[in-house]
């Protein structure tokens, strides 16, 4: 037997790397998996608000919002939440934690601009509790997909 080419040792990666791809992984699917179910959710909400004779007609241009906007808005925001959820895995101690105090603190700001559009008060009303929608699939998704063991 040739020692130079047959060693009977097998490589593998080391078992800190292979834990942070698969937690990587589950958190990129999770997080996949609740935009479209925060999509879905937010824009049933809206459409029920539209049904219950909300226009949501901001005055500034006097526009109305689509519902598909209420989709499109949703899921971008989601993913930037599933890329700060990855960031805080990769750079953070305690993901889980930091996510948590980012995304809520993020969340209470976006509550401010439908507070400063003029719109009517049942579509202000509205307009804030949609984006409390999303944040309750989101938030605790994410969080859950980012316990490590040692927090």
């Amino acid at each position: 037997m040739n020692s130079t080419h047959d060693t009977g040792v097998v490589a593998r990666p080391a078992s800190g790397r292979t834990n942070r791809t698969h937690q990587l992984r589950r958190l990129v699917g999770a997080g996949f998996i609740a935009t479209l179910a925060a999509i879905v959710a937010t824009t049933l909400a809206a459409a029920l608000a539209q049904a219950a004779r909300v226009d949501f007609e901001v005055p500034d241009g006097g526009e109305t919002i689509p519902l598909s906007g209420f989709a499109v808005v949703t899921g971008f925001f989601s993913v930037v939440g599933i890329a700060l959820a990855v960031a805080l895995l990769r750079w953070s101690a305690q993901p889980a934690k930091h996510f948590v105090w980012t995304a809520v603190s993020l969340t209470a700001i976006s509550l401010v601009p439908p507070l400063l559009t003029g719109a009517n008060t049942a579509t202000t009303t509205a307009l804030l509790a949609l984006h409390l929608v999303p944040a309750t699939v989101m938030i605790p998704t994410l969080a859950r997909n980012l316990r490590t063991r040692t927090e």
